[in-house]
């Protein structure tokens, strides 16, 4: 007779969002699980450039405070973490929009660290988290929801029982698509490329990012002499960047960047990825709640899709630590409450991203004149500033 395991909370997918939630349950009194296909994250000697991690990501103060307050913070190597003091966004004329920490009012705008890093101080903390179960490496065979219970099958015939079923299997959602979730991915037409760089002269902690009308290239500050390079363009120029040598992409990359940090030098080899929109017409359903890219996706230009998987995760986490005299953590109206209060965050990310990506990456005269006229007006309106700031460090 087929047993099966009895949680609370099953979590599917253990990557940056799916680990922080279960991180921000440690003391919630709910039974976990975590399923995770991959292997435990592994750091390199930090000594070596070659260990840096391409994949980088802008943590904001919000998601910070919220990662703080699982202790997975504190478990990184400080000197892997770069702030960010000032953001330099440039239009395709001479306009530009600069933001700083000291204007804002905050210690920094962002930080900047690699995903390997926070990956491995997130596993850290769950690995003595004692309401956690892993299962890794593991890898989904079925779902099946009932009205008290949703039973997860794995495909080593192991079955796990819960109130409530989390995908965080990012955007290509097994969980997503078991739930009846879906709606058509638009198409952004561009491809992420991501390298790591040696500069010849310092960043000072400054994020720069250009708008062109051939993509939208961002360098962000690493400890160091170093950068990390996010360049949204066509998949004709990514396949181009990708083929150059490493002297002839540092060339590329610093004569698109103004020669603002002098010559480079690569430290990580090119990749890239594809780029769309993914706008779903609820984040729920029976027994499921999506957090993460399973839920979303959106433009990088931002630098927000991370944060606002956080934001998923933080949102959730508070709903089933504060659910009242309700016992059922799959409770169909505790996640009705959660959909709802994630959708105004999420579809104003989406709409921001898509329409900056829509108004600089187009030729139109008219439209060219009045993004690079809007950016300096802007960049001269503090109080506006600040707003425009205020949800991207939440």
């Amino acid at each position: 007779m087929k047993t099966s395991m009895q949680y609370d909370v099953v979590i599917i997918g253990g990557g940056l969002v799916g680990a922080s939630l279960a991180a921000a349950l440690k003391d919630s009194g709910l039974s976990l699980a975590l399923v995770e296909a991959g292997s435990p994250p592994e750091l390199g000697d930090p000594t070596s450039v070659n260990s840096w991690d391409s994949r980088i990501y802008a943590i904001s103060p919000g998601s910070r405070r919220f990662l703080e307050q699982s202790g997975a913070w504190a478990k990184l190597d400080p000197t892997r973490v770069a702030p960010v003091e000032e953001m330099r966004v440039f239009g395709d004329t001479n306009s530009k929009l600069e933001f700083s920490a000291y204007q804002m009012g905050v210690p920094e705008l962002a930080c900047i660290l690699e995903n390997r890093a926070l990956q491995h101080a997130l596993w850290r903390v769950l690995q003595v988290q004692d309401n956690l179960k892993f299962f890794h490496p593991a890898r989904c065979k079925a779902l099946s929801i009932a009205e008290e219970s949703a039973e997860l099958t794995l495909e080593d015939g192991q079955t796990l029982s819960a109130r409530l079923i989390v995908g965080a299997d990012g955007r290509n959602s097994w969980v997503r698509n078991q739930a009846g979730i879906s709606a058509a991915p638009v198409d952004y037409q561009q491809h992420g490329v991501v390298a790591n760089f040696n500069c010849a002269l310092p960043h000072r902690g400054i994020a720069h990012q250009w708008f062109q009308e051939d993509g939208i290239l961002a360098l962000l500050p690493l400890p160091g002499l170093r950068v990390s390079m996010v360049w949204s363009v066509s998949p004709e120029k990514s396949a181009a960047l990708l083929a150059m040598s490493p002297e002839a992409l540092c060339s590329q990359v610093a004569a698109a960047s103004q020669n603002m940090l002098g010559k480079l030098q690569l430290v990580t080899p090119p990749a890239a990825f594809p780029l769309r929109l993914l706008t779903l017409p609820q984040i729920s359903a029976p027994r499921v709640a999506l957090i993460g890219d399973a839920a979303h996706n959106m433009h990088p230009l931002a630098g927000q899709g991370v944060n606002t998987g956080f934001r998923d995760a933080r949102q959730l986490a508070e709903l089933l630590i504060n659910r009242g005299g309700c016992s059922d953590c799959g409770d169909a109206q505790l996640l009705r409450r959660y959909d709802r209060k994630r959708r105004e965050d999420i579809h104003t990310m989406q709409a921001t991203t898509y329409g900056l990506k829509k108004l600089f990456c187009n030729d139109d005269p008219m439209l060219r004149t009045l993004r690079n006229l809007g950016l300096d007006i802007t960049n001269h309106i503090v109080p506006l500033k600040k707003l425009l700031m205020q949800h991207a460090l939440n």
